[in-house]
């Protein structure tokens, strides 16, 4: 075991009531499972899982090939306030002895269902330690109440977005006991819609039903307020018959007031309507792909708001029983409605529309977080609960250093020669970097870099980095909003009108966003470099093209067609040598690395490079590095041409300063520390007074590129977050 204790395996419990909490159970399950060599599992199964008229759901658990310890008939019958209170003491009841017997470390126990609390209770004055899924979430209904009641009664909590978090250290958690996971079902949801899917839709809803072109309803009664719940239900079957498309109708859970809905769909004749098929349960697995390729999902379940964000299904929540929760833009709430043409108003504005998948409740990666967790836990400590005071603000004072770290971005920097990956924290750490060639072809180029991204999130999560987004660096002109790279370099071939941000963020769940290098190293300074802080500077980069990035008040200026701070192509002399660009004279033709390097290969042609203490291998290119070696070795005319280099870019750079007035100069790149004194030279002789004091420096950072792929990613989640 790791941390707890331990020689013996971890003997869980994990106790289902229902279908929808198996859903967020499975996955953990399914982890325990995998690993017999630090868990033993007991499986225990109560309340409406047991129940014919909910489609005996035990059994989904059994095809799972889960061995099922223990089943307690728990339910009451009678749909309402008194059968809930009566089942809780059933269940209070029945327990004690399955407790006993099984003898757990440590209970799972999911939600917010008052089957899970009568589970948390019995578990809290047994002695067991309980861990609960889901904690600190706010919704309607008594469910808010018995989710908090189970959150005291829990040793550890596992929870699945940040606000869940930040509300479990507001109710005096301990937070070293809290785990941000993120939703377990996320973990299946998120590589789930690829899958073969329409011979399931044909299954559920008929043979001529296409993909989004059908509806999936779901509502439950809200216990807190049972007359009006029904009537919100009437009023939801009537807009889902005048709307006129084909509907799958689940039938809603055990709570009071469930006997009533069942009435009005029968009443409306909804079992026997051609447009709906009205179903008991859905497989969970199925479930996902209908509701996954529907053109839109009604009700008020939770999972609406949560799970279906993952494909970005639209979704209209009715009522106030999911009022609180966090929500993507995917979903239109209709909180009350007097007749069924507000609900109709909401399918017409919904169905058929297609929302960028959310991933508020989970990166897919909760299980491995969820196991890790389970496996520090030391039964030696002891079993008492501690609560934590003072309140909140001082325990998040002390330990949001902590939370940034880790939080984490994917940069990709891709150079004319090589591909590189990173995993980058938010202090500007590297602390993964992959690197392979680049490859000339579209096709293998796009290929390598989703493949070097998925092992490199894969790879985060062993790391415990928290991936926010990717950023993605490349050479020529982009399109930021759309992600498009628009004209590529002649470094980088087949490179034209690329749209980056679509493959990768479908494929990783994940935003994205794509600019220019120069840029990037422009954004990389203004995080992590001498650029911090200062309303405006300007950053030169010096490698084998000559680029840049204007920050102006704080901000990048891309310019009215993404073209701005292409500063390696100012013209310095009207009749200079010829550049990669068409024109001639430009920064870039004398000072970038590929004018070095032509430069040198002259010297060399006429054997005029080489000097003592220097030599060429046969079969070795002529570079740049040669050129600057024999400078530095005393080569007059190596010199010379560096000077001539140096006094290019010093001409660029005065022109800058004459234009934009930065507070600060930049140089970044290989290059940059061979012409930082001529440069300074040009200005003290070309520049107007007034900007002759602008400080020009070598930028300090090892990766630019990488670091300000980053920053695009951590500077636009953590205003959200921080």
């Amino acid at each position: 075991m790791e941390k707890n204790g331990n020689n013996r395996k971890l003997r869980v419990c994990v106790a289902t009531c229902n279908r929808a909490d198996y859903s967020k159970l499975a996955p953990i399950m399914f982890g325990i499972k995998m690993e017999p060599e630090f868990f033993e599992l007991d499986v225990v199964v109560l309340g409406s899982h047991l129940i014919d008229d909910y489609g005996n759901t035990y059994r989904m658990i059994e095809q799972d090939d889960f061995d099922i310890n223990t089943r307690l008939h728990t339910i009451v019958r009678g749909e309402d306030e008194a059968a809930m209170v009566e089942s809780v003491g059933l269940a209070l009841v029945k327990l004690p002895d399955v407790l006993n017997r099984l003898k757990p470390d440590i209970m799972i126990v999911h939600g917010d269902r008052f089957d899970a609390l009568a589970l948390a209770t019995s578990a809290a004055l047994m002695n067991i330690r309980i861990l609960h899924i889901e904690g600190g979430e706010v919704s309607g209904t008594i469910d808010d109440s018995i989710r908090h009641a189970i959150t005291k009664l829990a040793h550890y909590h596992v929870c699945c977005t940040r606000s869940a978090e930040q509300h479990l250290i507001s109710m005096c958690e301990d937070h070293d006991r809290i785990l941000l996971a993120g939703c377990p079902s996320y973990d299946k949801l998120l590589s789930a819609k690829n899958k073969d899917y329409m011979s399931i839709i044909r299954m559920w809803l008929g043979d001529d039903v296409k993909s989004k072109d059908y509806i999936v309803a779901l509502q439950h009664p809200v216990t807190t307020d049972i007359k009006h719940s029904i009537k919100m239900f009437e009023l939801t079957l009537d807009a889902l018959i005048s709307f006129n498309k084909r509907t799958l109708v689940l039938f809603p859970n055990i709570d009071a007031g469930s006997k009533e809905m069942v009435r009005v769909m029968r009443k409306k004749g909804i079992e026997h309507h051609p447009n709906f098929r009205a179903v008991k349960h859905v497989p969970f697995d199925q479930f996902i792909q209908l509701v996954a390729h529907a053109g839109c999902m009604i009700g008020n379940s939770s999972c609406g708001v949560r799970e279906v964000g993952a494909f970005g299904t639209p979704v209209i929540n009715l009522g106030t029983r999911q009022i609180g929760r966090e929500t993507g833009e995917n979903v239109l709430h209709v909180r009350d409605a007097d007749t069924q043409d507000k609900i109709l108003q909401a399918l017409h504005l919904q169905f058929g529309k297609q929302y960028p998948c959310s991933k508020i409740y989970g990166d897919g990666n909760a299980v491995p977080r969820i196991l890790k967790f389970l496996k520090s836990i030391d039964l030696q400590e002891p079993l008492q609960k501690k609560f934590c005071f003072p309140p909140v603000k001082e325990n998040i004072s002390q330990d949001i250093d902590h939370i940034l770290e880790t939080l984490s971005a994917l940069a990709v920097d891709l150079g004319g020669t090589n591909l590189r990956v990173a995993i980058v924290s938010m202090k500007g750490e590297i602390v993964k970097k992959y690197t392979q060639f680049i490859p000339k072809t579209y096709e293998e180029r796009i290929n390598l870099i989703l493949q070097m991204c998925v092992e490199a999130a894969a790879e985060a999560v062993k790391l415990n980095c928290r991936i926010l987004g990717v950023g993605i660096s490349t050479g020529g002109r982009v399109n930021p909003r759309e992600g498009i790279v628009l004209h590529s370099t002649k470094l980088i071939q087949e490179w034209n009108s690329v749209d980056l941000r679509t493959p990768l963020s479908d494929t990783l769940h994940l935003p994205v966003w794509v600019d220019n290098d120069g840029n990037c190293a422009a954004l990389a300074e203004r995080k992590f470099g001498q650029g911090k802080g200062l309303e405006n500077f300007v950053t030169l980069i010096t490698g084998t093209g000559i680029g840049g990035g204007i920050i102006h008040q704080h901000e990048l200026i891309h310019g009215s067609s993404f073209c701005a701070a292409e500063l390696g192509h100012l013209v310095v002399s009207l009749d200079g040598p010829d550049c990669s660009c068409g024109s001639h004279g430009c920064i870039e033709a004398y000072a970038s690395g590929m004018a070095l390097q032509r430069e040198a290969k002259k010297l060399h042609d006429e054997d005029l490079l080489l000097v003592e203490g220097m030599s060429v291998l046969k079969d070795e290119a002529v570079s740049a590095v040669h050129l600057i070696q024999a400078a530095k070795l005393g080569n007059a005319k190596a010199q010379s041409i560096l000077r001539t280099a140096g006094t290019a870019l010093g001409l660029g750079v005065v022109n800058i300063l004459h234009t934009i007035n930065p507070s600060l100069v930049i140089l970044s790149g290989v290059l940059a520390s061979h012409y930082i004194h001529i440069v300074k030279d040009v200005i003290r002789q070309q520049a107007l007074s007034s900007v002759q004091d602008v400080d020009v420096v070598v930028s300090d950072l090892v990766d630019p590129a990488l670091l300000g792929a980053a920053s695009m990613v951590l500077d636009y989640t953590t205003r959200r977050i921080c």
